[in-house]
């Protein structure tokens, strides 16, 4: 996929759900939903947002669209790091699936069939999110011993990885190597975590050029019939990744963000317990959450 060919409008409503399509749908995540193509997967990128584990009761219109673009265009470059689970000639495929529906083409993708890992693949190259919070405790990133006196923000050493569980509900829980080791077996679990390194290498690299920088970023990885390891779900987006822009980074404070850091930001001035039913987003929060998302896309695609 070419950028000269991703020209597309973003909706002016939120797309909160998709229904009415001909095939089943067996999953419905916080953002996607899936639908079973047999031997195959359609997943649907909806403009739902969540925050603190809750799904906001307005979405944001054209995120899904957002989001599954530049995970196309990732899923491209780390192609050369790992097999993806996307399908051969995909972009033809989803339209010739979804011709009827066009409205959908640009929020969704084809995939193989694969076993989610039971875990969530975390690359950290900054001190930031639980990760500092837990420095500010403890002086350790977790399992790893650190320097003391590091500041909020600060650039690691060098990239760590941190894995977690992957909770249906509620917050994943950070485990150590050893423990992700048991979980998955030595072989997967040395596979994923050189992928994970060398993916997260890649996209700071990239983000680095366009001036943005690469806090941290999530991976998931599932395996076929025959334990082959793929690459899945969403890669380098905003919602699984901190992007920082590199002109405003300043170490020993928080950080502007191109993810929904400001939907956080603004939540964390209400009087809310961040459980369910979330508290209506408004249209200034809306639009600068839609502005955020779109410069990362433009910025890093360029």
């Amino acid at each position: 996929m070419q950028w000269e060919s991703m020209k597309f409008n973003l909706p002016k409503e939120p797309l909160m759900t998709i229904d009415d399509l001909p095939f089943k749908k067996i999953a419905k995540g916080k953002v996607r939903e899936n639908f079973d193509l047999g031997d195959e997967l359609l997943i649907i990128a909806s403009d739902r947002i969540s925050a603190f584990d809750v799904i906001m009761p307005n979405g944001i219109p054209g995120k899904g669209v957002l989001l599954t673009r530049i995970s196309l265009w990732w899923f491209q470059q780390a192609a050369k790091i790992m097999p993806t689970h996307l399908v051969s000639d995909h972009d033809k495929r989803v339209r010739e699936l979804l011709k009827d529906y066009p409205h959908l083409i640009e929020r969704s993708m084809i995939v193989k069939k694969l076993t989610p890992m039971p875990i969530e693949a975390i690359a950290r190259g900054y001190l930031a999110g639980s990760g500092w919070k837990e420095y500010k405790t403890t002086g350790r990133l977790f399992e790893f011993n650190l320097p003391a006196g590091l500041k909020e923000s600060q650039k690691l050493p060098e990239p760590l990885f941190t894995p977690t569980t992957k909770a249906a509900e509620g917050h994943d829980m950070p485990i150590t190597n050893d423990e992700c080791e048991k979980i998955l077996g030595s072989k997967i679990f040395n596979t994923i975590k050189d992928a994970s390194l060398k993916l997260y290498d890649m996209g700071s690299k990239k983000a680095a050029e366009c001036g943005i920088i690469l806090a941290d970023t999530k991976f998931e990885f599932g395996t076929d019939a025959n334990g082959k390891v793929y690459l899945i779900d969403e890669v380098l987006t905003p919602d699984s990744s901190r992007y920082w822009p590199a002109d405003k980074y300043e170490i020993g404070r928080s950080q502007a963000s191109y993810d929904k850091q400001y939907v956080r930001d603004w939540l964390e001035t209400l009087d809310w317990n961040k459980k369910a039913p979330g508290p209506l987003l408004p249209d200034e929060v809306v639009k600068n959450t839609v502005k955020c998302y779109t410069e990362a896309l433009t910025k890093l695609m360029k």
